[in-house]
């Protein structure tokens, strides 16, 4: 027996569809038919994040594939759920739930292992699916959303204000980047470098680790974010570019008397420096995180220092179940002000502007967290034509 929040549900469903780098449409699609193994959600709202950004430009991923609906930072509210899928998830209709981007299979030894990002099997993802893959609404730009059986969700407190809910993500991301795979702990010092708004919550997941010091590094135009860092509980900002610009190595040499970090975290996007930067700031057995994608750039890496200074390096990939459990309990805590992240908030017809303005291609260049509610503002009517939504070049 299917559970249906709502009575009345609309037979079509608007999403978001990308088509090519730097190109968007919405078009409408049939509601999914919902099983005893699956559900629906409405989306409530999406996070955005510097992925969203390249791949939005075509950077990830190839040029070349196929039309598919972004989006893979989903929250939402339960809206129809299959009897034995409410029975797996733990959930029912009327729940709050956020969406990992991995769906496994959650049968193989990989997964059977705790290890399920690195299933092999799986298949159908958040905001990377492409529409021809039926029921096409696996993405989170899209009025609702279809929950496979083997979707991993979790749920987070209807109480909180949407567009601070939609921050599992990016605080999912510090918690494990900083905590987990750094092993930031009471009396260590951090330097996080990039001041994104992952960067922002490694600032918070590392001070409710008990971390002593944290520093954090932006650039000249990243000063509001780095005054944001400061309120987050950031010990010392450094911005290491413009006329006032500081090396971090030295920054981080005065800060600390000659004794380093015990762990770095690099999370700017493309560059290559702040990766030597990175291996510099920490002391002799420090810990490396290495979490910012530089589409695919080879960059330099010196072994020697690797190996004279004993350091341990780690890549971070992704948020696991573990991270985003400890993310929403911070979340539901309220110990930081979280509202001080969220800067815009867009409709399902603005996209493409969202995208370009956590980016920092338009004209308002004070954005930190960015998220899009397809419910916002509806604009178009149903049964339209495909509407192409532009970008700004």
């Amino acid at each position: 027996m299917t559970q249906r929040l709502h009575d009345h549900l609309p037979d079509t469903v608007r999403a978001v569809v990308q088509t090519g780098p730097s190109t968007l449409e919405i078009r409408e699609f049939p509601r999914p038919v919902i099983g005893p193994d699956d559900g629906l959600l409405r989306v409530e709202a999406n996070g955005i994040c510097g992925s969203d950004v390249e791949i939005f430009r075509g950077h990830l991923q190839g040029r070349s594939r196929p039309p598919f609906i972004p989006g893979h930072e989903p929250l939402g509210i339960i809206e129809e759920l299959g009897e034995r899928a409410a029975e797996r998830w733990g959930v029912q209709v009327g729940d709050r739930v956020a969406l990992e981007v991995i769906v496994p299979c959650r049968s193989c030894a990989d997964c059977l292992m705790g290890r399920y990002q690195a299933c092999r099997h799986k298949q159908n993802g958040h905001g990377v699916t492409p529409v021809d893959v039926e029921p096409s609404l696996y993405g989170g730009f899209a009025e609702y959303l279809y929950l496979a059986p083997n979707a991993v969700m979790h749920k987070i407190d209807k109480s909180l204000p949407i567009d601070i809910a939609a921050m599992y993500n990016p605080l999912g991301a510090g918690v494990r980047w900083a905590v987990d795979l750094g092993e930031v702990g009471l009396g260590d010092t951090l330097v996080v470098l990039g001041a994104g708004q992952r960067g922002l919550a490694a600032v918070m997941a590392a001070k409710a680790a008990g971390a002593r010091t944290v520093i954090i590094t932006g650039l000249e135009s990243d000063r509001h974010k780095l005054a944001v860092a400061e309120e987050l509980g950031a010990d010392h900002t450094v911005v290491v570019d413009g006329p006032d610009g500081r090396d971090i190595v030295e920054a981080v040499t005065e800060i600390t008397g000659g004794r380093m970090a015990d762990v770095s975290l690099d999370l700017t996007p493309m560059a290559a420096g702040p990766v030597t930067d990175a291996l510099k700031v920490v002391r002799h057995g420090g810990r490396v995180v290495l979490a910012g994608l530089k589409g695919g750039r080879e960059i330099p890496l010196s072994t020697d220092l690797l190996i004279n200074r004993g350091l341990t390096v780690r890549g971070a990939y992704g948020v696991d179940a573990a991270a985003n459990e400890k993310a929403i309990a911070l979340l539901e805590s309220g110990r930081f002000p979280l509202e001080r992240l969220h800067t815009h908030t867009f409709g399902l017809e603005q996209v493409a502007e969202a995208i370009e303005t956590l980016a920092g291609d338009r004209e308002d260049k004070s954005a930190i967290h960015v998220t899009v509610q397809p419910h916002l503002g509806r604009i178009s009517d149903p049964g339209v034509a495909p509407h192409l939504l532009t970008a700004s070049h």
